[in-house]
């Protein structure tokens, strides 16, 4: 990447956010946490108890930041703002997480028709000791869902590695009568929230 234009790292896999940041014309490198063999795991994403959705994911997106900023002075990179994020699915206070099945992701879908729920994005910047953490939510209402569209969407792939087992911006969006909040957030990098924070860091955003 061209060092004339200011960027930050992204700590994340989500190819929605890279597109998310390319729309408002970011520019970023990716940052792999899970690259460096000296790590011992991996941001730990088990709830823990008593931990509200909101709680659960703003502390996955500080300590996925943190660790990104760990993993530059590791690795001796420029020490460019890092940007993490993490999404959650939330109905009832559970927290819905990444599917790990077809069959568990028909199961969230189930609970989801036919009632509102809340997608929970939380966006943190570190750099150098300095973290800050931002939380998005929106509402989302889902239409009645029968088990024939369940099935049909199921066999789109689509619920692969998204929280609450669907994406909006996929054929999913044809499940949603209305959104109270923000789509990008939904998506999983609320723009709005993103920008304001990097104006606060003094980093060159839209």
């Amino acid at each position: 990447m061209s060092t004339r234009h200011p960027y930050l790292y992204l700590a994340s896999q989500s190819p929605r956010r890279r597109e998310l940041l390319k729309q408002i014309g970011v520019h970023f490198e990716l940052l792999l946490l899970r690259s460096d063999r000296r790590r011992q795991i991996d941001v730990d994403e088990t709830p823990r108890a008593d931990e509200t959705p909101e709680l659960y994911v703003q502390r996955l997106s500080r300590e996925k930041a943190r660790s990104g900023f760990d993993a530059l002075q590791y690795r001796n990179l420029q020490p460019q703002p890092v940007l993490a994020a993490d999404t959650t699915v939330t109905l009832d206070g559970k927290i819905f997480g990444k599917p790990e099945s077809s069959d568990q992701a028909a199961s969230m879908l189930r609970e989801l028709s036919g009632r509102e729920h809340q997608v929970l994005t939380a966006v943190a910047i570190a750099r150098s000791e300095h973290i800050e953490v931002t939380l998005s939510t929106s509402t989302v209402q889902f239409a009645k869902l029968d088990e024939v569209r369940i099935k049909r969407y199921l066999q789109t792939h689509e619920y692969i590695d998204k929280a609450g087992g669907y994406a909006i911006q996929g054929q999913a969006a044809a499940f949603i009568e209305r959104i109270s909040g923000s789509y990008s957030g939904v998506m999983g990098l609320p723009l709005f929230e993103t920008v304001e924070m990097l104006q606060r860091f003094d980093f060159p955003a839209p």
